[in-house]
């Protein structure tokens, strides 16, 4: 992913525990006050001095000593802390930030920002360094998103093999500053155990504004999530402005400068934007500017959404759009959609579409049936996506079974259901060697209005109950397929758009996306109860 960004540090203000301002925090090692945590105590030996030694040490300073130091208390928790003895590291006026390597940079600055220290920019390991120092190295083999974080002699180091381990690096100080003001001696080696962790946002439905958008991938990057999912087109709207095709857009909705900017506050967080433009279904906005390539049944019935893919006007529109917002999107990752195409959930396809019939057998001779043309349609688009150098996925209900025509064997399935008909096993998928990534609707769907047989889900059932390998259900596959489990994503649907303000929103997806983080960082049976793991959040903010 391209790391060249704008990134407008957000500086962190407030207090910490006692309410003393980090900028005013006096250094450990001269405050002679006792380090928050350290239980530090005066040593009270009654052996007499001789001469020799009053006279070398006329005014003998008191000594110290401290406990082991406790791992930190994060969100998600770290992996593991090698625990030592000393005072540990907190801000303090004039103290600095320095990196090893250029890449750094935005890193420093923005952690620098956030602690209400100065950024001094690049410093060699030997050069000009000072007690208190925070560092940030780059080094190292092994995952990009890996990191050490060294803890010692008042200063702490943050290195990791890529730039996005530093990163994460950096906000497990920043939330042990805001937990208990300091970072406990030690060493902490952490990583995460799913490549890719997210959270998706149906703009369609219900527009957000882009402060709000921004404000949501701030909080994403300090729980270390790496994915923000952006649903813009459907039935109900188009929420970004387009060049190729101005009349398909609502009228509220996002510039491209505006998407920029929230490109560039994730790039920023080493977050990646993965766009959708959900086809064959969900095309209702388009198809509002475009009522002739709507898909209509034997007795000329309008399929709601849904565009017929026999005409060949309906891929240029598409393919348009696909082209155009991969400049607008530059990360890796696009979602095809491909769910739910009404022309799929009648009981003989064939029959009530003639058109699609006809261009089926056309397309994949005598035999060829209406699901065969959706799958080489979804595959089309794919090939669209695939000369933006993307990995794609789309959502397990696009994939059909017993098609003579398979779908690209470099989709990745995005699981979210196993109510379509014709429902499959997440099995099926992994036993053919598909990647698949989590968004189970039975956890991880947060449905405005709460329409059909869906309710809110809460953190407590996430935290408890939902692990990676739960794809559908409550039921986990076989430990066997967990490397094919890519990570997850927690989802904000947005059917009943009134149900809830954005506000609200935020307020409700609070814990569920703590709990989401934690079981994507690592899946095991977390350490703290959800209650303390709940208090945790809320002194973490």
């Amino acid at each position: 992913m391209s790391r060249r960004r704008a990134v407008i540090a957000a500086v962190f203000v407030g207090t910490v525990a006692t309410g003393t301002g980090i900028g005013v925090w006096a250094a450990t090692s001269g405050s002679g006050g006792t380090p928050p945590g350290s239980a530090a105590r005066r040593s009270t030996g009654k052996g007499t001095a001789s001469s020799a030694d009053r006279a070398a040490s006329p005014t003998p300073a008191p000594s110290r000593s401290y406990p082991l130091s406790q791992a930190p208390r994060t969100i998600p928790a770290v992996r593991s802390h090698t625990a030592a003895r000393g005072p540990g590291w907190r801000p303090r006026q004039g103290g600095r930030v320095v990196v090893s390597d250029p890449a750094l940079a935005d890193e420093g600055r923005l952690t620098a920002g956030e602690l209400g220290l100065s950024y001094a920019g690049q410093k060699a390991a030997d050069e000009d360094v000072r007690a208190g120092d925070l560092r940030l190295d780059l080094g190292g083999t092994g995952d990009p998103e890996s990191y050490t974080m060294t803890v010692r002699g008042g200063s702490v180091r943050i290195s990791g093999p890529g730039d996005a381990g530093v990163f994460y690096g950096t906000r497990t100080l920043k939330q042990e500053v805001r937990g208990g003001g300091s970072a406990p001696e030690g060493v902490v080696n952490d990583r995460p155990a799913k490549p890719r962790r997210g959270f998706m946002l149906d703009i369609a439905r219900k527009p957000f504004t882009a402060d709000w958008i921004e404000d949501r991938i701030r909080e994403l990057g300090d729980l270390k999530f790496n994915e923000f999912g952006l649903h813009f087109s459907d039935d109900q709207g188009f929420r970004i402005e387009s060049s190729t095709h101005p009349e398909i857009v609502s009228p509220d909705h996002l510039t491209k400068d505006q998407v920029r900017q929230i490109v560039a506050v994730a790039a920023g967080r080493h977050i990646q934007v993965v766009p959708e433009i959900d086809s064959p279904g969900h095309l209702g906005a388009v198809l509002a500017a475009h009522p002739d390539l709507q898909l209509r049944d034997a007795r000329g019935v309008a399929a709601r959404g849904a565009i017929d893919i026999s005409k060949d006007a309906s891929a240029k529109i598409v393919d348009d759009l696909l082209d155009e917002y991969a400049d607008l999107f530059p990360g890796s990752y696009w979602n095809l959609g491909g769910d739910e195409y009404r022309a799929l959930t009648v009981a003989d396809p064939q029959a009530s579409y003639p058109q699609l019939a006809a261009a089926a057998q056309q397309a994949y001779g005598a035999s060829g049936t209406v699901a065969d043309l959706t799958t080489g349609w979804l595959d089309d688009r794919a090939d669209t996506v695939r000369a933006h150098e993307r990995t794609m996925r789309a959502w397990n209900d696009g994939f059909f079974r017993d098609t003579s025509v398979p779908p690209a064997k470099d989709l990745q399935v995005a699981y979210w259901t196993g109510k379509e008909i014709g429902a499959r096993l997440p099995a099926e998928y992994l036993s053919a060697g598909r990647d698949v990534l989590n968004y189970n609707d039975e956890y991880l769907y947060y449905v405005l209005g709460e329409p059909n047989t869906f309710v809110y889900p809460t953190g407590q059932r996430i935290y408890q109950e939902w692990t990676p390998r739960v794809l559908r259900g409550t039921a986990a596959v076989a430990t066997r397929y967990d490397p094919q489990i890519l990570g997850g994503s927690f989802a904000v649907w947005c059917d009943l758009a009134g149900a809830q303000t954005q506000d609200q929103v935020a307020a409700g997806i609070r814990m569920p996306l703590r709990a989401t983080s934690q079981k994507l960082w690592d899946p095991g049976t977390p350490a703290l109860s959800w209650n303390d793991f709940r208090a945790l959040a809320d002194r973490l903010g």
